[in-house]
């Protein structure tokens, strides 16, 4: 039995794995901060993205069971009732620009790398991760009433961030 870790079972060095395990999490907060909302709905918006980050364990994948069951083992595990800090970056544009380029070093490492299969499916998963971000909350009306529940801002990550992925 070898004490290998399995990222390199996988073929990642350290830092090319924390490149694919951050990710997950800095797709949520910067899909989150692309419109600014009430504490409630980005709790809301937070709590969608684990949901997919954690319902990820059940992939078909091996890469991305193994990149979801370590985000959740780092953020908590939303099936077991642990809630994360809400991250709120100081500079959302700034964040989304950063997220984005590694988003890119992402794909360039996975095509280099994975399994073509496996890589689909992430970059498929980051964009799901930011779908279901945006959509959790709407932005604007009355007490919940009317607002948009995609604003623009928040389409414009999600779709430079599936151009960034070429998904």
């Amino acid at each position: 039995m070898s004490d290998e870790p399995l990222y390199s079972k996988l073929g990642f060095t350290d830092s090319e794995w924390g490149l694919l395990v951050g990710l997950p999490q800095s797709v949520l907060t910067a899909a989150s901060a692309a419109t600014p909302d009430s504490a409630r709905k980005t709790r809301a918006e937070t709590a969608a993205g684990l949901d997919v980050i954690s319902d990820a364990r059940a992939s078909a994948s091996g890469l991305v069971v193994a990149v979801a069951g370590a985000v959740v083992s780092r953020v908590g595990d939303p099936d077991l009732g642990e809630e994360p800090p809400v991250i709120e970056p100081s500079d959302p544009i700034a964040y989304a620009e950063d997220v984005l380029g590694r988003a890119a070093e992402a794909n360039a490492l996975l095509a280099a790398k994975a399994e073509p299969a496996d890589a689909e499916t992430y970059k498929h998963w980051l964009v799901e991760i930011a779908e279901s971000v945006v959509g959790a909350a709407s932005t604007g009306g009355v007490l919940g009433l009317g607002g948009e529940t995609v604003t623009e801002s928040e389409r414009a990550f999600r779709d430079d961030l599936s151009k960034a992925l070429n998904d």
